[in-house]
């Protein structure tokens, strides 16, 4: 049986320093300790990661000191992409060694071509913003980039997700007008899915035929309400994270992991 390449995809660690809880709830330093903990306990370790944004709490250069000390156990690739809440200079500053987080002058994208699923990432991030946009010279990076490689199948990395979740105070903070990132996508079949972050809740939909998804937080998430006036809330629902494992003849599975103990496994018997 062919061993799948397996790309864990980690979300919204929101860090922040001093032992200081978010909220005065939860500590998310720690949440991301555990989860560090959890990806290096699989029986089946991860080949790479992504971690689609939100790093940081509030992208201030203490706090991606403490998550390169969180992740620096990690052995396999890391990639990373910004979220609203990050600093693209402080970020890239915190990794000099992430020599793709420069392959642009100015947003962070890129394009890692090393794997067996080719891992492409665009930058949504408006500053001073919560929502989300991509503009046209990141559209026209995007189709190019695309267009280089026809053969090589292709996740694409970004926080903001291209579609609405119904849940009322997220839609209003998600990215601006999808249409033109869904013309790209179509004219690109080799994409087997769009991998977003962002809203703190794990979500499917079909986008422009393929499958734009979005991962639940290590640390807190959104609580299902799918209303158009749903207030901001968060709750400590348990913490997760994505395993996305592709194998050529079948296409990309993906897998929920939620982190912390559980009872089991159990046989099951009569």
């Amino acid at each position: 049986m062919v061993r799948p390449f397996v790309l864990a995809q980690i979300s919204d660690l929101h860090i922040k320093t001093g032992g200081r809880l978010s909220y005065g709830v939860f500590d998310a330093a720690e949440m991301l300790r555990a989860c560090v903990g959890n990806l290096l306990s699989l029986k089946q370790r991860p080949d790479v990661i992504a971690i689609t944004g939100d790093l940081t709490d509030a992208g201030l250069p203490e706090e991606y000191a403490l998550l390169r000390e969180l992740i620096v156990q990690l052995e396999m690739p890391v990639y990373l992409i910004p979220g609203n809440h990050d600093r693209r200079d402080a970020m890239r500053a915190a990794f000099p060694e992430h020599a793709y987080l420069r392959q642009s002058p100015d947003r962070i994208r890129y394009a890692i071509e090393a794997h067996a699923l080719r891992i492409v990432a665009l930058d949504t991030v408006v500053e001073g913003e919560s929502g989300g946009d991509l503009e046209e010279p990141s559209l026209a990076w995007l189709d190019r980039t695309l267009a280089g490689a026809p053969g090589h199948p292709t996740v694409v990395l970004m926080h903001h997700p291209p579609f609405r979740t119904y849940i009322g105070h997220l839609d209003k903070f998600g990215l601006r007008d999808p249409a033109p990132l869904a013309a790209v996508i179509e004219r690109h079949p080799q994409v087997q899915a769009i991998l977003c972050g962002h809203v703190h809740r794990p979500i499917h939909v079909s986008f422009a035929g393929t499958v734009a998804s979005t991962a639940p937080s290590v640390a807190h998430q959104i609580p299902i309400n799918l209303d158009s006036e749903a207030p901001s809330r968060f709750a400590m629902e348990p913490p997760a994270y994505r395993l996305h494992a592709y194998v050529p003849d079948s296409g990309l599975a993906s897998h929920i992991a939620y982190i912390g103990e559980f009872s089991g496994p159990h046989p099951f018997r009569m």
